[in-house]
């Protein structure tokens, strides 16, 4: 049994645009990998594809096995569909923060969705409970195996090997690498990359607003995909030189500006990513090529960062200003 062929064999490689409009003015460059170009739409094709191919390679996975994930949504998906093409079942505990866009992609896949639609009772975080319905599932499933996104040492080697070594390729040792955070696999793999080559890179990792993986207050926040209720497992604290927080508005404002100056629509995470750029741009060196890791496509936030209505709503802000 092999993870091979098929769209195994196109995941990564995805393109890297240079983002001269938005950045016109500045004195420096920009690059934005797509992983919304990978075939599950996501950078999480990556980590999904290595966590499983080796749970394969050491006998973890067989063909009875069932395998089971936490996810806000887009690492479902890549298991999800990678999952379809070895005739494994999956399942996925979600939360409701989880877009509806997300699940039903899953289900297309053949994914089943667990909801959990309460809380963690001691922490009020969706997170701990998640996981806690993730190990029920694994001791009351036989053959059940637990990806493991948050500690599992595959997630960030995937990055390491691929998403920071192309970007390495195409651009040579770059002077910034801007990258959110959530399971900090591909933070940490990065950053394993580039300190394995000596590079004179300074990271910068894109945290949200009410995230505690970097020392920050809990909060609750509106998208999926950024921050994180938890310090995950594969974090390290020397993996990034500096940290910006960013707000739920700043992830729907960098998105905005994404769309309007580089026709490129890309998810909640990728507009953070953008906003901690547009903060950092008086300290950033004349002439210094940045490369900004955009994490996933924006069609799966239609109704809500590019839902003028929602946006209003529920963050209370015109979105339409960004745009003028």
């Amino acid at each position: 049994m092999k993870l091979e062929g098929g769209i195994a064999d196109v995941i990564g490689r995805t393109p890297l645009a240079a983002l001269s409009r938005l950045f016109q003015n500045e004195p420096f460059h920009v690059y934005g990998k797509l992983e919304g170009m990978n075939p599950g739409g996501s950078a999480k094709d990556r980590p999904a594809l290595y966590l499983l191919r080796e749970a394969l390679r050491r006998g973890d996975i067989t063909a009875q096995s069932v395998v089971i994930e936490s996810s806000s949504g887009n690492l479902a998906i890549s298991l999800a569909q990678l999952c379809r093409l070895l005739g494994l079942r999956f399942i996925c505990v979600v939360d409701p923060r989880t877009t509806e866009q997300h699940k039903r992609i899953i289900q297309s896949y053949g994914g089943e969705i667990e909801l959990v639609s309460e809380p963690d009772p001691e922490t009020r975080e969706f997170l701990p409970a998640r996981i806690k319905r993730v190990q029920q599932l694994v001791a009351e499933i036989p053959h059940a195996y637990w990806t493991n996104q948050y500690a599992n040492p595959d997630n960030s080697l995937a990055h390491a090997e691929t998403t920071m070594r192309e970007i390495g390729e195409a651009l040579g040792s770059v002077d910034y690498l801007f990258c959110g955070v959530s399971s900090c696999g591909t933070l940490r793999g990065c950053a394993d990359f580039i300190r394995l080559k000596g590079w004179n890179t300074t990271i910068v990792a894109v945290d949200a607003v009410g995230s505690v993986i970097f020392g920050g207050e809990k909060s609750t926040r509106a998208f999926p995909g950024l921050g994180a209720a938890l310090v995950p497992g594969l974090y390290r604290p020397d993996m990034a030189d500096l940290v910006q927080h960013v707000t739920d508005r700043e992830c729907v404002e960098g998105c905005r500006l994404l769309l309007h100056h580089e026709a490129i629509m890309a998810g909640a995470s990728s507009g953070g990513v953008i906003s901690a750029i547009l903060r950092m741009r008086s300290a950033i060196s004349p002439g210094a090529v940045c490369a900004a890791i955009l994490p996933d496509r924006g069609e799966r936030y239609l109704d809500t960062v590019y839902d003028d209505a929602w946006v209003r709503r529920v963050l209370g802000f015109d979105p339409c200003v960004v745009e003028g």
